[in-house]
């Protein structure tokens, strides 16, 4: 067990020697304001072309596969929100103004939408329609992933998994683990760094995702009634200590905190 505990520290550190600390975003109203360590190798322009090319890939499957949605009622509500959203992130980053924004709804059962590297958006039909969704619901998902891109946490989650990768290689050989230990501190490593610090992404995301709804006039209070939504859609989902996403009823209180900090800034949008 001791050596699985150095094989952890080597992975911090490091992890921290080849990284430098960064805040990808401004804090906004609702004071997002976590260091983050990124690969000092990995820059956000290679992530966000590595994106791009995985992106444009799909897009043209989902053409030949005639899945790509680009003239339905939905595919024009996504595109005006995606519009007023994106028109919003110069708020948290002022470089996303840049970026090659894309979004796309592809037909689908999938419960999901993402928005990768670059601002390159994906939503599926089946959010939308199994859950029924409002303007003010769709905001709130599409907020809530465009908050991951712009706080790049692709890229950061990218640079962890790359300084485990590095202290694996290295200490394996160094401390004389066995293929057993090796994969115990590979959970160790998951559930004891990686875990914790994606619950923590979900979070971010939700409350600058909160902030890019409110700033883009669509009413805050219905990141509650999507999740609630989501809740009940993912009934039987692992506990939240080892889950990547908030408790539902952790993450609804925090969404509750923070509607007071954002609800001036979607009157003034609405006025």
């Amino acid at each position: 067990m001791n050596k699985i505990l150095v094989l952890c520290g080597l992975s911090a550190s490091l992890l921290l020697a080849g990284c430098q600390s960064v805040n990808t975003t401004s804090a906004g109203a609702v004071g997002v304001e976590r260091k983050q360590y990124m690969f000092s190798m990995l820059s956000s322009e290679e992530v966000n072309q590595m994106y791009s090319q995985s992106y444009t890939k799909t897009v043209g499957e989902a053409t030949n596969k005639g899945v790509l949605d680009k003239t339905s009622s939905d595919a024009k509500r996504v595109q005006v929100i995606a519009d007023r959203l994106i028109a919003q992130a110069p708020n948290f980053r002022p470089d996303a103004a840049q970026w090659k924004w894309e979004v796309n709804l592809i037909k689908s059962d999938e419960l999901n939408a993402n928005c990768g590297p670059g601002g390159k958006i994906f939503v599926y039909t089946g959010l939308i329609d199994s859950l029924k969704l409002t303007d003010d619901e769709l905001a709130a998902v599409m907020g809530h992933e465009i908050a991951h891109a712009l706080r790049e946490h692709g890229r950061e989650a990218m640079s962890k998994a790359y300084g485990i990768e590095m202290a694996k290689q290295g200490a394996g050989a160094l401390l004389g683990l066995g293929q057993d230990s090796l994969a115990l501190a590979d959970a160790v490593a998951n559930y004891g760094m990686t875990l914790p610090n994606s619950r923590s992404n979900e979070n971010e995301a939700d409350l600058i995702g909160l902030e890019l709804a409110a700033r883009a006039g669509y009413n805050p209070n219905a990141a509650i009634t999507l999740w609630d939504k989501m809740s009940k859609a993912s009934e039987g989902a692992p506990p939240e200590f080892l889950s990547t996403h908030p408790s539902s009823s952790s993450r609804t209180a925090s969404l509750q905190a923070a509607i007071p900090k954002v609800m001036p800034l979607y009157e003034q949008a609405k006025k």
